[in-house]
């Protein structure tokens, strides 16, 4: 039987990255470019403008080690369920192709390498779950577009997300993997709030942090040029963060270096 002498700890980094919007979660990635990282990014949010002006800012000679696929459904405003009848924006039936395309290119990278074998130089993100949740719903309502009942909708795409987050924190997934997204806020009891990884409906958030040995999150505070960013590494009052080494990090780390130093710190010997 083995014992936890023999244990020893992954290479491979599976990181669930939570903030509000305008926290810096995307430009952080800037520190793990400049420390040699590759990085694959799904991008589902069009949002990758900061990265590359960050990238171009610090370390404009590793610009080709970032490589994305860009996925978002086309939306129409014509006649839904959800709108009982009425025009409303929405994913045409037959239309709903991100969630499947992301899927296939899980399976295998627009230059027909397979990501699952990336190995420990490189990181997938996912960026962000929140509108892959989206995607997911779209592609759910295609399957069943008659359905007069949402919930079945929403079931079919948790599932999705569900299934597709057990796959990339596998084990078979040997590729360093950062999952992006919002932070949903809910009363848990009057007037207790916890924060909650935003995915697809209200039961899914609180399910996927187990699904992550690391969770973390990123947070500003003042205005204008005095603004401060930060990346939080151990439970608040209202979001539980977590780490396999909370007892040799920072509380906080500064946003600049923070994704490098936690990945530096996380893959030394326990």
């Amino acid at each position: 039987m083995p014992s936890l002498s023999n244990f020893t700890a992954s290479p491979i980094i599976k990181l669930l990255y939570i903030g509000d919007s305008g926290t810096g979660k995307t430009g952080s990635l800037t520190s793990l470019v400049a420390a040699g990282y590759k990085l694959r990014i799904l991008d589902f949010d069009n949002g990758l403008d900061t990265l590359a002006a960050y990238v171009q800012k610090e370390c404009p000679e590793k610009l080709d080690s970032i490589g994305f696929i860009s996925l978002r459904d086309k939306i129409k405003v014509q006649p839904s369920a959800i709108y009982g009848g009425a025009a409303g924006p929405v994913v045409p039936p037959g239309q709903a192709k991100a969630f499947t395309d992301a899927l296939k290119f899980l399976t295998k990278w627009e230059d027909e390498t397979v990501p699952s074998e990336w190995g420990p130089e490189y990181i997938l993100v996912i960026d962000s779950l929140s509108n892959l949740s989206r995607a997911a719903f779209a592609w759910a309502q295609s399957l069943n577009p008659s359905s007069k009942d949402p919930r079945q909708w929403f079931a079919a795409a948790q599932k999705g997300i569900e299934d597709t987050i057990a796959l990339l924190t596998s084990e078979s997934f040997a590729t360093n993997v950062i999952v992006i997204t919002h932070v949903n806020y809910k009363e848990v009891t009057e007037g207790v709030e916890k924060g909650y990884p935003n995915a697809i409906g209200k039961a899914l958030g609180p399910t996927l942090a187990r699904y992550f040995n690391t969770l973390v999150m990123a947070e500003s505070a003042g205005v204008g040029k005095s603004v401060k960013r930060k990346i939080k590494t151990v439970p608040t009052g209202v979001v539980d963060l977590k780490s396999p080494i909370t007892f040799r990090l920072d509380a906080e780390l500064p946003l600049e270096i923070g994704m490098a130093t936690l990945f530096s710190e996380l893959k030394k010997p326990l």
